[in-house]
């Protein structure tokens, strides 16, 4: 069973891989030479979907993607969408998390409260459409701190812990972390849909009339 990721992050990828059941083969949209549309939405959900319809449209395969933000308070939730791209093209972690500790110089401890937001969109090959979201709070240190994860990861403290989330282990991200938690919030119909083509492939039945919840 092939489920195609609309993103060539690496990182994502390593943290899906984890998540899902291992019978299960995920590729990136670059690995089967997709190029991946323009994030052009206003919000997580709409790029999500943008990028999942249309690494499904190309491959005819079940298309994964995830949209993923920092939300600062002292600076109105930005970056937000524009999280990957905060310093500009083309993006670059360690230029995206400059720019964030200067714009944030001289803003006190308790007001560098942020959150991470995940939105996880799946889409089928027949249009069957579903997402969750996934948040998880903290706030933003002076300095960075851990050599795991990606992007803002080592300069988001996160609340109850002593820790980054560059500082957690894979395992240990995969178990609370925003994209985490919004995988877990579509991983049955994920499933469902997974044994659907499946047993298309086995048995030639039409999926048209398949009982896979729908959402718009």
């Amino acid at each position: 069973m092939l489920i195609v990721l609309a993103s060539n992050n690496q990182g994502k990828l390593r943290e899906l891989k984890e998540l899902l059941p291992g019978a299960v083969e995920v590729k990136t949209a670059g690995e089967l030479g997709v190029e991946l549309p323009e994030e052009t939405g206003l919000t997580f959900a709409e790029n999500a979907f943008l990028k999942a319809r249309a690494v499904a449209a190309a491959t005819g395969q079940i298309a994964i993607a995830d949209d993923s933000g920092l939300e600062v308070d002292a600076l109105g939730s930005a970056p937000g969408v524009r999280s990957a791209r905060f310093a500009g093209e083309p993006s670059d972690d360690a230029r995206n998390n400059a720019l964030l500790l200067a714009k944030l110089a001289g803003i006190p401890e308790e007001q560098r409260t942020a959150r991470f937001q995940s939105v996880v969109a799946i889409v089928g090959p027949d249009d069957e459409a579903f997402s969750a979201q996934g948040t998880i709070e903290g706030r933003i240190l002076e300095t960075p701190r851990g050599s795991g994860g990606f992007g803002y990861d080592p300069l988001f403290l996160i609340r109850g812990y002593n820790l980054t989330m560059a500082e957690l282990s894979l395992d240990d991200k995969n178990a609370i972390s925003h994209r985490a938690r919004a995988f877990r919030g579509v991983i049955e119909q994920l499933i469902a849909l997974l044994q659907t083509y499946d047993e298309c492939r086995v048995d030639g039945t039409d999926t048209s009339d398949s009982n896979i919840e729908v959402e718009p």
